[in-house]
């Protein structure tokens, strides 16, 4: 049967606008890291983005090694649009990024320009795409030049190829340097992409403030510190976890998944439960109480975990005495 989108999509998500900038993106957008690869179940990847689209999630983020295998996360996207959402295309947001190791030999990685360009050539091919909505250099290289990693963003935007670039993982000063050149050239720095969650509070060292003054745009990844921040790890590490599964490219890693840990985490549970709340939707509800976070990128493994997410929407105003009770748990 042909997919048909809720009629009330956008009735109830919320979209905010994107530094400085004519885009709004959803307060949450889906993320396609680790359950999109060539072993998961393709039936239930197309339950999720629909399950997505019907909330009024339309910005889907991709990076051209995200699987597993690299490569494969954009080939079940791609086959998914073509198949249920070609009709839509236009209410769509569709990233992708480069940055990590992608094939052998030395242009397969970091930030130079033959890898930058390659790359999203690649996952246009792989996404059955003629353009992606925002293309980010996905890490800062040591060893490029970062003017050279930039005027590559900005060329594939003068080729049609991106209508918008972002960067992800610069620190502040390499934000602003990224910034400067882009502006040079005519291409507006949109946004930056910074893992920022309850136990990961780095981006308050002065990217947050860089990213408001410079009117970027910012959206979070790992904002439920790949799962531990949900019910999932409530009492130890279940079986079918991605800690438990040793997929790695970023899984979680099970020494650190401590007795002192999951204790922190039961007393999160317990102050989400008194505002109504699963811990999973009052973690996205602190990320999104900042208005300088433009949207929080979740991940799923099944539809209902966006639904979940989705709720998050409905509270995301503590008052001082919760606010200093999560910082209290989590000192």
């Amino acid at each position: 049967m042909t997919y048909q989108p809720s009629p009330g999509r956008y009735a109830y998500m919320e979209y905010r606008r994107c530094g400085h900038s004519g885009l709004k993106l959803p307060a949450l957008s889906l993320g396609l890291w680790h359950n999109f690869g060539r072993q998961d179940d393709y039936e239930k990847c197309r339950d999720i983005m629909h399950t997505a689209f019907d909330c009024g999630i339309t910005h889907f983020d991709l990076a051209n090694n995200y699987g597993p295998p690299p490569g494969a996360a954009e080939e079940t996207f791609g086959k998914i649009l073509k198949d249920d959402f070609k009709a839509y295309r236009d209410e769509m947001i569709i990233s992708s990024k480069a940055g990590y190791p992608m094939w052998p030999g030395p242009y397969g990685d970091f930030g130079s320009k033959k890898y930058l360009v390659a790359s999203l050539d690649q996952s246009l091919k792989r996404m059955g795409l003629d353009y992606v909505d925002i293309f980010y250099h996905h890490r800062p290289d040591p060893e490029t030049p970062l003017e050279e990693s930039m005027t590559a963003l900005h060329q594939l935007v003068q080729q049609g190829k991106a209508l918008y670039v972002g960067v992800s993982s610069y620190s502040p000063e390499q934000t602003k340097e990224a910034y400067k050149v882009l502006n040079s050239l005519g291409t507006p720095l949109l946004i930056h992409q910074p893992k920022y969650s309850l136990m990961v509070r780095t981006p308050e060292q002065g990217l947050l403030d860089t990213i408001e003054k410079l009117n970027i745009g910012c959206i979070t990844f790992s904002s439920l510190a790949q799962g531990l921040l949900t019910d999932r790890y409530l009492h130890g590490i279940p079986e079918d976890s991605r800690a438990a599964s040793g997929r790695g490219n970023g899984a979680i890693d099970t020494n650190v998944i401590t007795d002192e840990l999951i204790s922190k985490i039961q007393r999160l549970n317990t102050l989400a439960e008194g505002r109504g709340q699963t811990l999973a939707q009052m973690s996205l509800a602190w990320v999104l109480k900042d208005k300088r976070v433009t949207s929080v990128i979740i991940g799923a493994s099944k539809p209902e975990q966006v639904l979940d997410s989705a709720q998050s929407l409905r509270n995301y105003n503590f008052s001082e005495d919760e606010l200093r009770q999560i910082d209290e748990i989590l000192g």
